[in-house]
């Protein structure tokens, strides 16, 4: 073998960097709808056919998720939240009523930050945190995990599996956490993917979003459940969602 150049060497101290990036990053694509829903349907939340998988993020807040409790009481439907571990400590009163009231946790992560830069040791720890706190609180364990703004990554992914997690993101949206969102537009959103099978998502808190952009999810929430009964469609947890998450491929497990 002949030696190998100094050049050789520099070139492939950029290289390699560059290589764990993407490695990194990579999995980010699934945020595509048409890439996760093609090739990914379980990390698209795919389940039972008839039925709809209801889920919010960015909770508990003290401010906004009891309005949602109270709504979905009175709609007779139960949801799947995605908590934040720095906010479960901070209200641990309004994760166990959560729980009481039939809803299903799961993991959104310690903190809504962002992902660019790989933190294999950090990331493992954080949901771990996220996972303990959740069952200490409500005797309940979670069994899935949603990264922040939705971008999966391979230290993200890798958390999540070794906690025992099952990633799942959404296949319709309603945009509901932008400025100029209105109950009309998060109805028409999610309409426009709405699916036997699919994974609605909503936000249930704007501390991560527009100042009050809640009170419009909130708002186009009868409307959506509506939408989903007269298609002839069940709405529910991801409990209740089937083998559909965890069937064919799936980036998250």
């Amino acid at each position: 073998m002949p030696p190998v150049s100094g050049r050789a060497l520099r070139t492939a101290a950029v290289l390699l960097p560059a290589g764990l990036a993407a490695a990194h990053i990579g999995p980010a694509a699934t945020w595509l709808p048409g890439v996760r829903l093609l090739l990914f349907p379980g990390l698209a939340g795919t389940g039972r056919r008839r039925h709809i998988a209801l889920t919010f993020d960015d909770g508990p807040d003290p401010a906004s998720t009891p309005r949602f409790l109270d709504a979905l009481d009175a709609l007779g439907a139960r949801a799947t939240f995605f908590v934040l571990g720095e906010h479960v400590v901070r209200h641990p009163e309004l994760v166990r009523e959560t729980v009481r009231r039939g809803h299903e946790l799961g993991v959104h992560g310690w903190t809504h930050d962002r992902p660019w830069r790989p933190a294999f040791a950090r990331d493992a720890e954080e949901v771990a945190r996220t996972v303990r706190t959740v069952h200490d609180l409500t005797g309940h364990r979670p069994r899935w995990y949603r990264p922040p703004y939705g971008i999966l990554t391979t230290s993200r992914w890798l958390a999540a599996r070794r906690a025992g997690l099952r990633t799942v993101l959404w296949s319709a949206w309603g945009r509901d956490w932008t400025a100029d969102a209105t109950p009309a537009s998060v109805r028409a959103r999610i309409a426009a993917d709405l699916r036997g099978g699919g994974t609605v998502l909503l936000h249930d808190s704007d501390r991560h979003s527009a100042p009050d952009c809640w009170h419009t999810a909130l708002a186009a929430l009868p409307a959506i459940v509506q939408d989903c009964r007269t298609a002839g469609l069940t709405v529910g947890p991801l409990r209740d969602h089937g083998p559909g998450p965890v069937r064919g491929r799936s980036a998250g497990g």
